[in-house]
């Protein structure tokens, strides 16, 4: 199945503030049932117990109102794992009322080397380019002392059906056209591998999960950390 890059209705807001909610609620409940939180959180709990650490500040990219990252952040709290938030979007009405929230260029990040833990996105890197999806990972990398953890789709003919199988299950018609079209340009372990494969990462951990989700832990390499 061939990459087919294509706009999301919710990157460029294009529906009515009630559509964009009920998109945004899909989102939640796609996250919470088809495999986003479990994923995210296999990936911290490793970064975590990797680096020894009970503490990790963390930046999240594309992080719209921050409801993963704070499920997220309760859910560690829970296992011995405080995560300390700064979420990051390109549009100010996307973060809400969050407190930790910029506005930014995912792939011109406004901080300077090493300003996180880890640096994280959820749905986030299908929306990409390739060239881009190899200067997301050098910014993130950059701006990282740990670990860059990436949670994002599989393409694949069967998740695409899936996806057309679920869409009465989704409330905005937004999702209904952005969920096959998120599946048709994700990308394939491989072609993430490869790609980041052209970065400064040290090593790429890539993990299938549940429903056709990809967890990519990029760490971060030992001679550029600081501790």
């Amino acid at each position: 199945m061939k990459r087919r890059p294509s706009r999301e209705l919710l990157d460029d807001d294009a529906g009515t503030p009630s559509e964009i909610a009920e998109s945004i609620i899909d989102l939640h409940n796609i996250n919470r049932r088809f495999g986003g939180i479990s994923t995210s959180l296999q990936m911290l709990e490793e970064i975590a117990n990797q680096s020894g650490k009970k503490e990790l500040s963390l930046l999240d990219v594309g992080a719209g109102n921050g409801d993963l990252p704070a499920t997220l952040q309760a859910q560690l709290q829970n296992r011995g794992v405080r995560l300390n938030l700064t979420l990051l979007d390109r549009v100010y009405s996307h973060l809400g009322s969050v407190a930790s929230g910029i506005v930014g260029d995912a792939l011109n990040l406004p901080f300077s080397d090493n300003s996180f833990d880890v640096v994280t996105c959820n749905l986030f890197l299908h929306h990409l380019t390739p060239a881009e999806v190899v200067n997301f990972g050098q910014e993130a990398l950059r701006c990282s002392r740990i670990a860059v953890a990436i949670n994002d789709l599989i393409r694949s003919p069967l998740h695409l059906a899936f996806v057309y199988a679920g869409l009465p299950l989704f409330h905005s018609r937004i999702t209904r056209h952005d969920a096959p079209a998120s599946v048709r340009q994700a990308y394939t372990p491989a072609e993430i591998r490869d790609l980041l494969s052209q970065t400064k990462a040290e090593q790429v951990d890539i993990s299938k999960h549940y429903l056709y989700r990809m967890g990519i832990v990029a760490w971060k390499r030992a001679k550029l950390r600081q501790d």
